[in-house]
């Protein structure tokens, strides 16, 4: 096992229904460079579990659909609890390239920065990987607007595949964002609120039949609520409110 600058890599993988594509996207993982794959099962009806265990990944199983954000919760919980320094989130439904994990993971290895996104809009690129034409244009329009509320200039929120430095989840209280999809932006603000330093790497994406994707109705929730996120945001950054789950975990000590 090679280590980057001595620190050790887990990866998560929040897994529902992912029994179409999990051996492609474990078996593309860089294992030479990852101390840790960890999947937390969100209750599938497939054969998700049983592929799990077959690859050997730490498997954590969710009694009942807790839904993404609540996976997540748990996939971080776990990677702390095993020690990791930096953890990469990967959705194992393959639409992100597992190879980028190092790219990744690097930057925050070498204390460059704390959280590291793959974009799928750097590069332009995402319309030709398949991303549907609706899907690229909310992107960019909710994109527009974060930026503007939280004064950076990100290419994209709204990417799958996210890794954090181990003080970053211990610094943030991540326990009380939503189980839902919305979970991906209450995240990125805390972390905007908190001050660390976000960077980017160019991430190409694919979208396929077998790859999962959010429906109309959770996709309407998921940007109104990014659109709430930022207000609570901009309101709580100004003193006119506060909101909990944007202070660090230590703000009342």
């Amino acid at each position: 096992m090679l280590m980057i600058n001595g620190k050790r890599i887990a990866v998560v993988l929040p897994a529902y229904n992912a029994a179409r594509t999990l051996a492609g996207c474990v078996g593309e993982i860089p294992r030479t460079f990852v101390d840790d794959i960890i999947i937390v099962d969100d209750a599938s009806q497939d054969a998700t579990v049983g592929i799990a265990q077959a690859l050997g990944l730490e498997l954590r199983q969710h009694e009942q659909n807790l839904g993404y954000g609540g996976n997540q919760k748990t996939c971080y919980r776990t990677a702390l609890d095993r020690g990791a320094d930096v953890i990469v989130m990967l959705h194992p439904d393959y639409q992100y390239d597992p190879r980028l994990v190092v790219a990744i993971a690097a930057p925050i290895c070498f204390g460059v920065y704390d959280v590291m996104l793959g974009s799928r809009i750097l590069g332009g690129g995402a319309l030709a990987g398949g991303m549907p034409v609706l899907k690229y244009v909310v992107n960019r329009a909710l994109t527009f607007f974060q930026n503007v509320v939280f004064r950076r200039k990100l290419s994209e929120y709204h990417t799958g595949y996210r890794a954090f430095a181990r003080q970053v989840l211990l610094a943030i209280p991540f326990e009380l964002n939503d189980n839902d999809f919305v979970f991906d932006a209450q995240i990125l603000a805390q972390l905007v609120a908190c001050r660390f330093r976000i960077g980017e790497v160019s991430c190409p994406t694919k979208y396929f039949p077998e790859a999962s994707s959010i429906g109309l109705a959770s996709g309407i929730r998921y940007a109104w609520g990014c659109v709430i996120v930022a207000m609570q945001y901009a309101l709580h950054v100004r003193g006119v409110t506060r909101f909990k789950y944007l202070e660090p975990r230590d703000a009342g000590k």
